[in-house]
């Protein structure tokens, strides 16, 4: 091949956005000449090498947008640490089914036994699937929420958490929720309802959170709306951050973790 036949390749390349491509074209022809591959699969190569590379790109920009407070994959998780947690639909939970049928997940558990690795897990494997995923606390979320409608701009922000087809809600219930800001989350709740699934964490029972929203007909609404399509995980066990003090016996296995 001419030097100036490459060039011309490599112009094409770049005008059709084959960036990896571009990259790697020198080393790809080579490899073709030394194991003498057909004309089918010189392509087959080319184009897999570059869907792989925009597949890449595009789930770390995803993972990005997500804003997730940690990258931890479900494959990380300590399931031998947790025996109450039923790995197989965990599994069955990665493959994303639960989105298209509009369902939501809730993980209930004490503090520090992996109920956020574990939504951040499952929400990686949703971008994996392509789609759009947004992280957020519960604190966070109304504070967002107030300011928002303090300044006017409640519907925006509304839109900007209901646009996501996957939200997740981490750590309802650490902190005590005043009655308008638990009617702020009813109204993105309601928004998102049979529309755009979510994941949610809480340290607290169902029972529990009336007291967390100061008001149990707006927890009973909010659970309603929940509920009605849903999958609820339950982690019965020790915290992960005092894994090592139980392995020593510093702490009793029943010890709670203290909430950080």
């Amino acid at each position: 091949m001419s030097p100036a036949q490459l060039e011309r390749l490599g112009e094409h390349l770049q005008r059709l956005r084959l960036f990896k491509s571009r990259e790697r074209l020198e080393a790809l022809l080579q490899e073709a000449a030394s194991e003498e591959l057909s004309f089918a699969d010189f392509l087959d190569r080319v184009l897999g090498e570059e869907v792989a590379s925009k597949t890449a790109k595009n789930i770390t920009m995803r993972t990005n947008l997500a804003r997730f407070p940690f990258v931890k994959s479900l494959e990380a998780f300590d399931f031998a640490y947790q025996p109450s947690l039923d790995k197989k639909q965990i599994q069955t939970l990665a493959s994303c089914h639960y989105i298209e049928h509009g369902e939501n997940i809730v993980v209930l558990g004490p503090p520090g036994v992996g109920k956020s690795h574990l939504a951040v897990g499952l929400g990686l494997k949703a971008i994996e699937a392509g789609y759009r995923v947004l992280f957020c606390t519960a604190a966070g979320l109304i504070a967002n929420l107030t300011k928002a409608l303090a300044e006017g701009r409640l519907e925006e922000k509304i839109k900007l958490y209901s646009v996501p087809r996957l939200l997740i809600i981490d750590e309802i219930g650490y902190l005590p929720i005043e009655r308008q800001g638990a009617n702020l989350f009813f109204q993105l709740i309601s928004r998102r309802y049979e529309r755009g699934p979510m994941i949610l964490t809480s340290n607290q029972s169902f029972g529990a959170w009336g007291e967390v929203f100061g008001d149990r007909v707006i927890a009973t609404a909010i659970l309603d709306r929940v509920l009605h399509h849903a999958i609820t995980i339950n982690i019965r066990g020790n915290s992960y951050r005092l894994k090592d003090k139980l392995k020593a016996g510093l702490v009793r296995p029943e010890e709670p973790a203290p909430i950080t």
